[in-house]
C-alpha cells in the first residue's frame, strides 16, 4: 500500500517537474520590420508595408511559438542595438519586467515578385465598354525573408517565400485598370488569397527554422520548394 502511494507520489512529482521545464522554455522574441516593395504591384500603396508587417505579426502571435513585439517604428536592427545600450532594456534577455521587451530576431520582408493573369473561359462578349463572360484570374506573390539577429546584425536566415491563388467566375464589369487600395480591398480576390497564402507560409516556416531547428525533418520539405524555385526562375517566371 505504502509502496502505491509513494509510486503515485513520485509520478504526480516528475509530471509538476517536466511541466515546470516546458513552461520554463523561453520563446524567441522575434519582431517584425515593415516590408518593402521591389515590384510594380498595382495594389501596393504608402501603407501596405505597415499592413503587412501586422499581418505577419499577428500570424506569428497566433502560433504561440513566439513572443512577438508589436513595436512599428522598429526599422532597423541598429534601433533594436541603441535601446539595448540606452539600459531600457535588461543586458541578459535585452526584457525586463515592466520595461519594453526587445527582440532576438527581426524579421524583414521584400516583395520581389508579384504576377497576376486573367484568361477567359469561353462564351465572353463585350458591348459598349462593358464584358459579359467568364474568366480566370490568377495572382502569384514572392517574398524575400531575411531573420536578423539583433545583437550582431547577422542574417542568420533567408529564405524566399512564394504563394499562388486562382479564381474562377462569371464576369460583368467595365474594362477598366485594376483600381489600388488598402489590403482591405483585396480580401476576396486571388490577389488578397496570395498575399495572405504569402504570410501564412512565411509564418509556419520561421516555427520550423527559429523553433524546431535546421536539422527538423520539417525543413526538408523546404528545402525541396527551394529547389523548385530555382529550376523555376533559371528562365522567366510564367504562371501555369
Amino acid at each position: 500500500m505504502k509502496k502505491g502511494i509513494l509510486g503515485v507520489f513520485l509520478g504526480i512529482v516528475l509530471i509538476a517537474l517536466t511541466s515546470t521545464a516546458f513552461s520554463g522554455q523561453e520563446k524567441p522574441r522575434i519582431g517584425v520590420l515593415r516590408f518593402t516593395n521591389q515590384t510594380h504591384a498595382g495594389w501596393w500603396s504608402g501603407s501596405m508595408g505597415y499592413e503587412l508587417q501586422d499581418l505577419l505579426a499577428s500570424e506569428l502571435a497566433s502560433t504561440k511559438a513566439f513572443q512577438v513585439l508589436e513595436r512599428k517604428e522598429i526599422d532597423a536592427v541598429l534601433q533594436e542595438q541603441d535601446f539595448g545600450a540606452s539600459g531600457r532594456i535588461d543586458p541578459k534577455t535585452k526584457a525586463a519586467l515592466g520595461k519594453i521587451k526587445g527582440a532576438k530576431y527581426l524579421v524583414s520582408g521584400t516583395v520581389t515578385a508579384f504576377e497576376t493573369q486573367t484568361a477567359g473561359t469561353g462564351g465572353g462578349f463585350s458591348v459598349g465598354g462593358f464584358s459579359f463572360g467568364g474568366r480566370k484570374d490568377k495572382a502569384y506573390m514572392a517574398v524575400d525573408v531575411k531573420v536578423i539577429d539583433t545583437e550582431t546584425g547577422e542574417i542568420v536566415d533567408n529564405r524566399t517565400i512564394e504563394a499562388s491563388s486562382e479564381a474562377t467566375g462569371v464576369r460583368i464589369g467595365a474594362n477598366i485598370g485594376f483600381a489600388s487600395g488598402s489590403l482591405g480591398n483585396y480580401q476576396k480576390t486571388p490577389t488578397g488569397k496570395a498575399i495572405r497564402a504569402c504570410i501564412i507560409e512565411i509564418s509556419e516556416y520561421l516555427v520550423c527554422s527559429l523553433t524546431k531547428g535546421r536539422d527538423d525533418p520539417c525543413m526538408e520539405a523546404y528545402a525541396q520548394k527551394e529547389s523548385k524555385r530555382r529550376e523555376r526562375t533559371k528562365g522567366v517566371i510564367e504562371l501555369e
